[in-house]
């Protein structure tokens, strides 16, 4: 007879699960005991932080579409999971995480490490469930399992500790794939009929995508063909439409650009494909809306619908295309075109060598990762500063992957996610655009890049600051308070760490120091020191933020503090004149 343990590790390989992220502790060890007698069907992936091993889980599902697996130890060990799975959840990507649990005897006196893990881990789960005896886990890990993978989200397994070591006899747990099922999901016939009418009726339709398009990119093009539509993307949707798109007009959002801001606000139809772009104030106010949406729950929770469909965009669109009358009236493509022709130069014109002036540049320091990067790179970014040069600056192909905290927004998830990516494509190039706050937040997982052999390479955008928080101080008239990071020199330290780390201050270094980082067989940190004042500008500034700048230039002068304002200036005005 196996142990409850060896039965699930026999249950996740034949699902396909290859490895599980994480940290021993003594309640897990008849798990971690289990994937050691495994003989390599399943790796244990050692991680310096279990949020780590969430976040690395997380990245796995998002890029591979299959189910990833972390676990925790009871108490703190899983409690460190929580972020990480809250990312996963909102990601909506299945990851189950094995939260091992104190003895069951035990469970409310108040023992050593105690939690209850079942009620912490609700809100951020599609299932959660207490396996409290031997007989009850094949059952409660195959629903665990299969939750996850069907409802794309977290599943999580609280197992006591003596229950993965506790025998089970082979006849009561005969292990099956859990594997996606497969749908068709359209609406039905008289909405997407009244879905056309309302597009076919419309001058200016307006297509805005996000990460719903996943395997629709053919389908999109066609009905932005038929619909002359100019196509905006929300940040999630960057990789799946960018690319191959003549009807391209870039992002909106505070993130985005003019231009798909814009061409959002002059439609008359908008047709929202896969997306739940959350900031209501860059949606139109006149035009009639169209979402399309896998979810029915999400239809309409950001701005009035007009007609909501539920299904997968590409079944939807299939279904849609034959109802469509073929526009010939290009006017409205046409000048979104050209207002993202102009947004693109100025931006583009922003990532260049400043005449060797210092700091460097963030926008270049994009621009020459994406420049150098793989053609079949993947990239993983931080929240903050650095997730504006990715949306703006790397160019998506069809071959290259993205992965980020879109929806949770959380710090310090690049260098994990990119351990998740790495581990499960070794062959490709992974690059995490990391700021120096989120990576110093994490800043053990270095060492599991050395000692798990993954050769990351790490982008750090170091400006001594929570840049983006700075920035959202400025809008809202608050002068700077509490956002300075005193940093080493991070190149040092990796170098330290045992992998290769170079530092750059002058921007003639930087194009060499990142080729170099990047053919390095392992490893690599580049820590550029860039503009601290740099503005990340949204499409469209309200009144309220440009009054808040001006109070934050009031304030900030009469709090002695003027030396700043001049640098703000001089970074985002001074030179944008001189150019």
């Amino acid at each position: 007879m196996a142990t409850v343990a060896q039965h699930m590790i026999s249950a996740l390989q034949v699902s396909g699960v290859g490895r599980v992220y994480g940290l021993p502790g003594d309640s897990l060890n008849g798990f971690t005991d289990a994937i050691r007698r495994s003989d390599g069907t399943i790796t244990w992936e050692h991680v310096r932080h279990e949020e780590a091993a969430a976040f690395a889980a997380t990245a796995e599902a998002a890029l591979t579409g299959r189910l990833a697996v972390c676990a925790g130890s009871c108490g703190p060990g899983n409690l460190h999971l929580v972020n990480g799975l809250y990312d996963a959840q909102r990601t909506r990507v299945p990851v189950l995480a094995v939260a091992a649990h104190i003895p069951i005897a035990e469970i409310g006196s108040g023992y050593f490490q105690e939690t209850h893990p079942e009620k912490l881990f609700r809100e951020c789960s599609v299932y959660c469930e207490l396996v409290s005896s031997p007989q009850s886990a094949p059952r409660i890990v195959e629903m665990a399992m299969r939750a996850a993978v069907e409802e794309r989200g977290v599943a999580v397994v609280v197992i006591p500790g003596e229950v993965f070591q506790s025998r089970l006899s082979d006849d009561r747990w005969s292990a099956r794939p859990v594997l996606p099922s497969r749908s068709v999901v359209r609406p039905d016939d008289t909405t997407l009929r009244r879905a056309a009418d309302l597009l076919n009726t419309g001058s200016r339709v307006t297509i805005l995508g996000g990460a719903g398009t996943a395997g629709a990119h053919d389908e999109v093009m066609e009905l932005a063909a038929a619909l002359q539509s100019p196509v905006v993307h929300a940040f999630r949707g960057k990789e799946y439409l960018e690319y191959g798109n003549p009807y391209d007009v870039g992002m909106t959002g505070l993130l985005g650009y003019a231009s798909g801001y814009k061409a959002i606000k002059e439609a008359d139809v908008l047709l929202m494909l896969g997306t739940d772009f959350p900031y209501t104030q860059f949606y139109p106010e006149d035009a009639a809306v169209i979402q399309v949406d896998i979810r029915g729950s999400h239809l309409g929770r950001r701005t009035p619908v007009d007609v909501g469909m539920v299904g997968s965009v590409r079944d939807t669109a299939e279904a849609l295309l034959p109802l469509l009358t073929r526009k010939t009236d290009r006017a409205h493509l046409e000048r979104s075109l050209r207002h993202y022709r102009r947004t693109r130069t100025s931006l583009d014109e922003l990532a260049v060598d400043d005449r060797g002036r210092t700091p460097i540049r963030p926008e270049y320091v994009a621009g020459v990762v994406n420049r150098s990067a793989d053609d079949d790179a993947v990239f993983t970014f931080d929240v903050g500063s650095p997730t504006t040069w990715a949306a703006r600056y790397l160019t998506m192909n069809g071959q290259r992957r993205l992965t980020g905290s879109f929806t949770h927004g959380t710090m310090a998830c690049a260098l994990p996610h990119a351990i998740g990516a790495q581990t499960a494509y070794p062959g490709r190039q992974v690059i995490a655009l990391a700021g120096d706050g989120g990576l110093t937040m994490l800043f053990g997982e270095l060492l599991t890049l050395v000692q798990n052999d993954l050769p990351v390479k790490v982008i750090v955008f170091n400006n001594s600051s929570l840049n983006f928080v700075e920035l959202e101080m400025k809008a809202a008239g608050v002068v700077n308070f509490g956002t300075g990071l005193d940093n080493p020199d991070f190149g040092a330290v990796a170098r330290a760490m045992g992998i290769w780390g170079r530092r750059v201050e002058q921007p003639g270094d930087l194009e060499p120091a990142i080729a170099e980082a990047l053919a390095h067989d392992g490893p690599a940190l580049v820590d550029i020191v860039v503009a601290r004042q740099e503005l990340t500008i949204p499409p469209a500034v309200s009144a309220e933020q440009a009054k808040g700048f001006t109070l934050y230039a009031i304030r900030t002068i009469l709090a002695g503090r003027g030396d700043e304002l001049l640098d703000l200036v001089t970074t985002n005005v001074a030179r944008r004149i001189l150019d």
